[in-house]
């Protein structure tokens, strides 16, 4: 999505918390979504007769509940690596402003760029494991639980396994963020006027636009690192890919044997479904979280909308306002 400038009136902690709230519940909603796209992308059997097929496989051999295999794991990722990519981009933004404090466009791409890899890099265990999860038979588990299934992998692959599949990771996180950059100069030119003065639904729509191009252009090297992380020699029919290989390249061109280019691009119906949705629950989930947290900090009359509170300066800080309420009480 749009980078937005951050509002003062909540905390950075408050900021956050909204963040990874409301991420978690959009992540959760579209689940099913997610479950479809990763199956496809992989080949297990259930998935070779299209999308509405693969939901109705799924159901009728797993049940409602297979949905939602490896939302926890998801979940629980999606807290660090948004911590550690603010981290590493602020550590990398502060060698590439200029006098004034800011970046140049492209400075900030390449800022962003660095931060997701570094993100990438440290939580990428837990985006296997997510995979594993969504992979295994809900009626048949290999993986009881998230400690049992990197307890086992470690045991019996060893932790060069949780590494399946980055490097391709790594390759597409460049032209993924140059394709988003570009679109989003692109519907810069389409709205023409700053960025900053965007409604939120112009940001929302710009957000979606940017992400579906992007996945659409780099949507190859994520089917390919699925298919890496899924795979296993210890696994009974080696994970439920659909294809043998040993190695990125090796995977890449039995996909094209079995399926033509048009193999790369299995589950992006349900991958590019889940975009407007996802966006648009975080962004109500977040916007009403925000709306309590300013009722909380006093700077509106009720948690239910943005209506000031009479007196209040709205552009004070929150420890600006305490300090303010001290002096006049």
């Amino acid at each position: 999505m749009a980078a937005t400038r951050r509002d003062n009136r909540v905390t950075f902690v408050q900021n956050f918390t909204c963040t990874a709230v409301a991420g978690i519940t959009a992540r959760t909603v579209i689940s099913p979504l997610d479950v479809a796209k990763v199956l496809m992308q992989v080949g297990t059997r259930d998935t070779h007769e299209g999308v509405l097929k693969t939901f109705n496989n799924v159901y009728n051999a797993q049940g409602i509940r297979a949905f939602w295999k490896g939302n926890f794991m998801g979940c629980l990722r999606l807290a660090p690596f948004s911590a550690i990519q603010f981290s590493a981009f602020h550590k990398v933004k502060q060698h590439l402003v200029d006098d004034s404090g800011r970046m140049s466009p492209m400075h900030a791409m390449l800022a962003g760029s660095l931060a997701g890899m570094v993100a990438t890099v440290l939580t990428y265990p837990t985006d296997m494991v997510k995979t594993r999860l969504i992979v295994q038979n809900a009626q048949r588990k290999r993986y009881k639980g998230v400690t049992h299934a990197f307890s086992l992998i470690m045991k019996e692959e060893g932790l060069l396994a949780f590494y399946r599949g980055m490097f391709v990771s790594l390759i597409g996180s460049l032209p993924y963020t140059m394709v988003t950059f570009a679109a989003y100069e692109t519907l810069d030119q389409v709205w023409n006027k700053p960025r900053y003065m965007y409604t939120p639904m112009q940001s929302l729509f710009n957000g979606c636009v940017a992400a579906a191009i992007a996945q659409l252009a780099c949507y190859p090297f994520d089917t390919i690192r699925k298919k890496l992380q899924a795979q296993s020699p210890v696994i009974k029919d080696g994970g439920g890919v659909d294809v043998h290989f040993r190695g990125a390249i090796a995977a890449a061109r039995a996909t094209h044997r079995r399926y033509g280019y048009k193999g790369f691009w299995r589950g992006i119906t349900p991958n590019l479904c889940k975009i407007v949705p996802y966006a648009g629950i975080m962004f109500m989930t977040f916007e009403a979280l925000k709306r309590s947290m300013l009722y909380h900090n006093g700077y509106t009359v009720s948690v239910f909308d943005d209506t000031p509170k009479p007196g209040i300066d709205q552009t004070m800080q929150r420890s600006e306002l305490e300090a303010w309420r001290k002096r006049h009480t």
